[in-house]
């Protein structure tokens, strides 16, 4: 039986790419997450983990002896890299090179090598020209964030790990990921939260918006991860794949059929503590590598997903109020 180990599987995406990996392909599941992360599993183990702890990273790895890697763990939020540019370095390069760090040297004693999927972010490419688009992977990367800037760095060090030292890692570049479950730090779970709270009564039916204008390649969470299972088995190492839908959505249409949906009449604000310091404007994803390298295709429409995180938020809300 293969074994993958999720590095920051509490994560958003983590427990989707668990119970694919487990369901689809049999593969016994090891996830970690920090101490004070809550996670529950149906199947496989959990262990408590922090990648900034070099000694018990590989430590984890030479005793777990993993057949592949997903290395999600990563403060994610532009958001947050603007408030917190300290801790995004620390956990997206530092905590990386541990990662890569312990792969090398349990490679070095034992001689296995695991498949290593860095997973980066579609924002690693920046400013974009209209000519560049859809963007490629050979395209220059201009990062116009701090969580971009420390992505990009870390497909660089995939590379020169894979180079250097001759470990089977590859690096992908994941667009804008939505679904049921993912924080209010993102926009379509933001904007799907409002809604049924304000179906629920528990704010004015008022919806606070950002910057409308921004587009973005949307994929359901449940398209990415089984794009990641098969790019685990057919990918190229030291090779990097854009993992996204291949077309780029305006937010205002996204708004426009969360309202659709919503059950009742909501009126729409922008708030100016909502507009980023830098938004680049458009960001498409020309995802031909990662068709070439597998049969992967998107399945899940974006009506779908906005209606599965719409009713994700009602749940909650009945839950919380029973």
């Amino acid at each position: 039986m293969k074994k993958a180990l999720i590095i920051g599987g509490a994560g958003f995406v983590g427990h989707y790419l668990a119970d694919h990996l487990y369901r689809q392909y049999g593969w016994s599941v090891c996830c970690t997450k920090l101490a004070l992360e809550q996670m529950q599993m149906n199947h496989g183990q959990i262990v408590n983990l922090d990648i900034l702890d070099r000694a018990a990273t590989e430590r984890l790895i030479a005793g777990f002896c993993p057949d592949y890697i997903f290395h999600l763990a990563a403060q994610s939020s532009v958001a947050l890299s603007w408030k917190r540019p300290d801790l995004t370095v620390d956990v997206n390069i530092k905590g990386a090179v541990y990662v890569l760090e312990a792969v090398r040297r349990v490679a070095e004693r034992t001689g296995h090598k695991p498949r290593v999927l860095l997973v980066g972010s579609g924002e690693e490419y920046g400013y974009i020209e209209e000519t560049e688009l859809p963007i490629r992977e050979e395209n220059p990367i201009r990062p116009g964030n701090i969580y971009a800037a420390t992505k990009a760095c870390q497909n660089l060090l995939g590379q020169i790990y894979a180079r250097a030292y001759g470990l089977d890692v590859m690096m992908i570049r994941a667009f804008n990921i939505i679904g049921p479950g993912q924080t209010t730090q993102f926009v379509v779970s933001d904007f799907c939260k409002q809604a049924a709270d304000i179906e629920a009564g528990k704010q004015p039916p008022v919806l606070s918006v950002g910057n409308l204008s921004a587009r973005r390649d949307f994929t359901d969470v449940r398209d990415v991860v089984r794009a990641y299972g098969m790019l685990a088995q057919t990918g190229k190492s030291g090779v990097t794949y854009n993992v996204g839908s291949g077309r780029d959505i305006a937010i205002s249409l996204v708004l426009a059929e969360i309202l659709r949906q919503a059950k009742c009449e909501i009126r729409v604000e922008t708030d100016p503590d909502r507009m980023r310091p830098s938004d680049v404007p458009v960001i498409a994803a020309d995802i031909s590598r990662l068709l070439e390298a597998t049969d992967w295709k998107p399945e899940i429409p974006l009506e779908q997903t906005i209606g599965d995180v719409l009713d994700y938020w009602r749940n909650q809300n009945q839950e919380n109020a029973e």
